[in-house]
This record gives structure tokens, C-alpha cells and sequence, in this order.
């Protein structure tokens, strides 16, 4: 009996941990401190490049990682999340027909966070990572 209320509340443990919706990452930048999450109600993820080129490029993968390409074509892992508030509301700037992030980043090599642009331009389908990187979406949320 005692293994079958143990293995119901691991069970419950289990259950409410995978069905929290944001998960929220606290980081400090120049002793104060910053909440991201690498969840948006946009589709994010993926392979980001400047206009009509295959590189330099950004990867950003789900679970908050992805690597970065420099200039000079070198290629760093990295860990990276949008601003948001301590309940993982993501902060926004809102455009017209545009919502621009602060997008945060570090190396793995390193403990220090930089931080860049993050754009979504909802008439021309795109998103715009440090200002120069694009990313093409569909929007399935059209009706």
C-alpha cells in the first residue's frame, strides 16, 4: 500500500510539473535581475539568416539552447530566452502590425548575457533576430 501512494504521488508530482505552462529562468545583467522564457505565443524556433544568404546564421532550439554563427563563420552554443515579468508573461513593445522582445543570450563558454533585438512582423511574415537575421513564418492563427 505504502509503494502504491508513492508511486501515485510521484505520479502527481510528474503530471503537474509537465503541464506548467512557462517556464520562467531568472539571469542577472550588470546586478540586476531579468526574467526570460523561451515561451511566445509565436512559433520561435528555427534557423535565422541575413536576406538572401545561408550565413552567418542563429539556430534557437525549444529548450532554450541553439548556436550562434559570427561574422567571421565561427559557430558558439549558446543559451537564450525573451524578457518577460517573474510570471512569464513575455515583455513587449507593440508596432504597428509588429511586437518587437528584448531577445538574451550567453555563450556556454562564458556567464555573461548579452542581449539584442527580437521583431515580429505580422504583414510581412517574418521575424527579425539582432536586427539582420530573418526567419520566415506562416501564421496559423489567421481565421
Amino acid at each position: 500500500m505504502k509503494i502504491l501512494k508513492a508511486f501515485l504521488f510521484i505520479l502527481f508530482f510528474v503530471t503537474i510539473k509537465s503541464h506548467s505552462q512557462v517556464q520562467v529562468d531568472k539571469i542577472v545583467y550588470k546586478s540586476k535581475e531579468h526574467y526570460i522564457t523561451n515561451t511566445l505565443p509565436y512559433h520561435i524556433t528555427g534557423t535565422f539568416l541575413p536576406p538572401d544568404k545561408k550565413e552567418p546564421s542563429t539556430v534557437l532550439n525549444e529548450d532554450g539552447t541553439g548556436v550562434i554563427q559570427y561574422d567571421d563563420l565561427t559557430k558558439k552554443k549558446i543559451n537564450w530566452g525573451i524578457e518577460c515579468n517573474w510570471e512569464g508573461t513575455a515583455i513587449l513593445k507593440e508596432g504597428y502590425n509588429s511586437a518587437s522582445y528584448t531577445f538574451w543570450y550567453r555563450t556556454e563558454d562564458s556567464d555573461e548575457w548579452m542581449y539584442s533585438q527580437f521583431s515580429i512582423h505580422f504583414v510581412k511574415k517574418k521575424m527579425f533576430l539582432m536586427g539582420e537575421r530573418i526567419k520566415i513564418y506562416e501564421d496559423y492563427n489567421v481565421q
